[in-house]
């Protein structure tokens, strides 16, 4: 559980940092862009991944081409979801891509159901709404709103499922996540370039903390997984709950942002919902 904790601290960080950039007016594209390089250079040094078949075709090249697509593109699909929808539903579009890993967990990983881990699910649910309940000015909900939430929560939940499948390699994941990040990387600076971008010493400099996070909540989300091969419904629940759970009071505290009875009674769920998956 302690990997999970880790993991769950590092995720709600870049969440924070992400917050804090955009008020300092920090160009998050290029920070996003700055973080691959450096998470990469963190997987080289601690993971010590195998670079001669990095480039060799193998069974696991569908999830790195999968992940290396997915992590910057739902990066950017958050941000117009942000745009188009606001803070609030993209933030509960994201939590509740819980349910795509979670289906994941019993119908493809094979995963036994238990009256124990159903109760818990529902809990679980109650608790993400709980905790998303907040005042908010109405959006318009057009076709481009709906396409971008709808992207956030299928976005989130794929990669979930990719990690997880990741996590299944043993040691030769660190292959496979070298790969994502490198060719996330790319695809990011490739952005970038075409844009003509004006690169600022702030995006570098934030890049390089994000990226120490990022990775972070990589290597430990990941981790986490392989210590519970057979559980796999308690990492992806876990995780969701406990970084909306860590992220309700970390905005209550450092941002000021107020939590109502119903978040409370949130928060106490979200335990309630880890207490019961975790594996006795």
């Amino acid at each position: 559980m302690f990997l999970l904790i880790l993991s769950i601290g590092c995720s709600v960080a870049v969440s924070v940092l992400l917050k804090i950039a955009r008020r300092h007016h920090v160009p998050v594209g290029q920070a996003i862009a700055v973080n691959y390089v450096v998470a990469s250079v963190l997987c080289v040094t601690l993971l010590r991944p195998s670079l001669d078949t990095l480039l060799v075709p193998s069974a696991s090249s569908g999830i790195l081409a999968a992940l290396g697509l997915l992590l910057p593109a739902v990066f950017l699909v958050m941000a117009a979801a942000v745009r188009h929808a606001g803070i609030v539903l993209s933030d509960a579009a994201q939590r509740l891509s819980l349910l795509v890993p979670l289906a994941a967990a019993f119908l493809w990983f094979g995963e036994t159901f238990s009256t124990q881990k159903l109760i818990a699910i529902g809990v679980a649910f109650l608790a993400l709404l709980a905790l998303l309940i907040r005042p908010a000015g109405a959006h318009r909900q057009n076709l481009m709103t709906l396409l971008c939430l709808m992207g956030v929560w299928l976005g989130y939940g794929a990669i979930d499922i990719l990690f997880k499948e990741m996590a299944r390699q043993g040691t030769a994941f660190a292959t496979t996540l070298l790969g994502a990040l490198g060719l996330a990387g790319v695809v990011m600076f490739a952005g970038l370039t075409l844009q003509r971008t004006q690169w600022q010493q702030a995006g570098v400099i934030g890049g390089l903390v994000l990226g120490l996070l990022n990775f972070g909540n990589i290597y430990f989300y990941i981790s986490a997984h392989q210590a519970f091969p057979t559980n796999p419904s308690l990492v992806f629940a876990s995780m969701n709950i406990g970084v909306i759970t860590l992220g309700t009071l970390v905005g209550a505290l450092m941002f000021n942002e107020k939590l109502s009875r119903i978040n409370v009674a949130g928060i106490a769920l979200a335990i309630t919902a880890m207490w019961l998956l975790y594996p006795r």
